[in-house]
């Protein structure tokens, strides 16, 4: 018998070596934190040349802002990248700057409305040198409005989104997100108004200013939740681990621990009754329609507790997904990446550091045909290619000495 050919594995390459799907551009790193970060790892690991520029040590504010360089965060948010160091309050470290923007086609900063500004490194000023740049901004609150130059950091904007106010159990009050999960969707975000802005470029010629915020990112998130006040002027409140929604949907304890589950709609609902032994709740008048199941919740999910209780996650897990009911486990960050599915889509990728040796990173969620999501490069140290892109520039030994001398790199 043949072997069921694996269509990921056998997908047709590119030749990777010459070209990744973003090699044509090239990104200057501005950024710090998170929110930046998660934007132009997403362009680095599509191909983008990416030189990030840090202040160098004595310049004052450490770059290692996310903890120390050689921690796991900071591993996983700068591979794929070329490092350079540039004191940027210097005449002669801003003119380097200017003259890389010059060859850039995207800049990616995440500093406050006013730093950039301040540094001589914003939009107005880089684009006089290069009206074709496409530049990123990410920021607390915005680039305009009265909380423009307020710090700001993830969990503040999860407060002010209302991420916290529908996040956690009723009754004990606001709860964050286990995730930095504005930082990270502003960045995914912006990496897309960035690529929009690119493909636009090609068309008309012109650079942009793209923008995007910790809050926008935020409510973005709040999705149909937002929309439950926009639209119906219904403030939603905290439901725990059900759906807010819908019914019977959430986490239900089982004889040894947990069992996410959905099994909304009629035939859905008649379908679940049936497999927990439990038909009569079909003829129930309180749970005859989605409407009164949402009404009628704590009963009902009373009533599913009692019989979920029975038996153990592993044994109802298995009669769900054999009846074609979406369900789940709850895992811990080990057991997720033991999950055989988790294995096979290979979405932690390998890649040698010449200090630290093999690292395992997370690599893009998505997947395009005919490319590999794999990680050409580690994190960089600091300053690692200053030489290299000093060069690049025309700065000779000499140039590149007094540069040093000068405290601009």
């Amino acid at each position: 018998m043949h072997k069921p050919v694996d269509k990921a594995e056998h997908a047709a390459p590119q030749d990777q070596s010459s070209r990744l799907p973003l090699s044509r551009f090239k990104v200057l790193d501005l950024t710090l934190a998170r929110a930046g970060p998660s934007c132009v790892r997403t362009l680095a690991d599509w191909g983008a040349d990416v030189i990030r520029v840090e202040p160098p040590p004595e310049a004052g504010e450490a770059s290692e802002v996310v903890g120390r360089r050689d921690g796991s965060d900071f591993q996983n948010l700068h591979r794929n990248k070329r490092a350079i160091t540039l004191n940027l309050k210097t005449d002669e470290g801003r003119e380097v700057f200017m003259r890389l923007a010059e060859q850039a086609d995207v800049i990616v900063e995440n500093m406050r409305p006013s730093v950039a500004k301040r540094l001589g490194v914003d939009f107005e000023s880089v684009r006089k040198r290069n009206p074709r740049i496409v530049y990123g901004s990410i920021s607390g609150f915005g680039q305009y409005g009265p909380y423009t130059e307020r710090p700001s950091i993830d969990q503040i904007a999860q407060g002010m989104t209302g991420i916290m106010s529908v996040t956690g159990f009723p009754g004990h009050g606001p709860l964050r997100v286990g995730v930095a999960v504005t930082d990270i969707m502003a960045g995914a975000f912006l990496a897309q108004g960035v690529l929009i802005a690119l493909l636009d470029r090609e068309v008309s010629g012109i650079g942009r200013w793209v923008q995007t915020s910790l809050l926008e990112a935020g409510i973005t998130l709040m999705d149909f939740q937002a929309t439950r006040w926009t639209m119906d002027k219904k403030v939603p409140p905290q439901e725990g681990n059900h759906h807010p929604t819908n019914t019977p949907m959430g986490l239900f304890p089982t004889a040894d621990g947990f069992l996410n589950l959905s099994a909304t709609g009629n035939k859905n609902f008649a379908k679940f009754c049936k497999l927990i032994g439990r038909e009569k709740m079909i003829a129930d008048p309180r749970f005859a329609s989605s409407g009164l199941r949402s009404r009628n919740r704590e009963a009902l999910n009373e009533l599913i507790t009692t019989a979920l209780r029975t038996r153990s996650s592993r044994e109802w897990f298995e009669i769900m997904v054999a009846e074609g009911l979406p369900c789940g486990p709850v895992y811990n960050v080990k057991d997720v990446f033991a999950d055989p599915q988790v294995e096979r889509l290979r979405i932690k990728r390998s890649v040698t550091h010449p200090r630290l040796g093999e690292l395992d990173l997370i690599a893009q969620p998505c997947e395009i045909t005919g490319f590999d999501r794999n990680l050409r490069s580690a994190t960089p140290d600091l300053g690692e290619h200053n030489d290299e892109v000093l060069r690049s520039l025309g700065y000779d030994a000499e140039g590149i000495e007094r540069l040093k001398a000068a405290k601009a790199i």
